[in-house]
């Protein structure tokens, strides 16, 4: 169990094929019963394949995004906002962001 004195074990990297669409609602999409999204009806802007370690980059337009990776399961994506965006990310001209995305639906705490 998780506590204030036990350390939080670091992620492994992992090699995934990372999928950019377009924003996309909840609604926007087709649910499994095990939490994974087996249909995204929003447009596929851009797919990359993370490295060993676990790292990707992709060049997009201004806007915003959501982005899944994919599972054997299905598309997975673990946030959303007050909106149901998932995973949200947004693009600004002429600026690099990074994000995480933690691949949590087997993990143990």
């Amino acid at each position: 169990m998780p506590g204030p004195s036990r350390p939080q074990p670091k992620g492994q990297p992992v090699v995934r094929d990372v999928l950019i669409y377009e924003l996309t609602k909840i609604d926007q999409t087709e649910a499994t019963d095990d939490g994974f999204y087996s249909k995204i009806k929003t447009k596929l802007v851009k797919q990359v394949k993370s490295g060993k370690d676990g790292q990707f980059c992709v060049s997009l337009p201004p806007g915003s995004y959501s982005v899944f990776v994919r599972e054997e399961k299905g598309f997975y994506a673990n946030l959303s906002d007050g909106q149901n965006n998932i995973y949200p990310v947004t693009v600004e001209k002429d600026r690099r962001s990074t994000i995480t995305v933690d691949i949590t639906y087997q993990a143990v705490f």
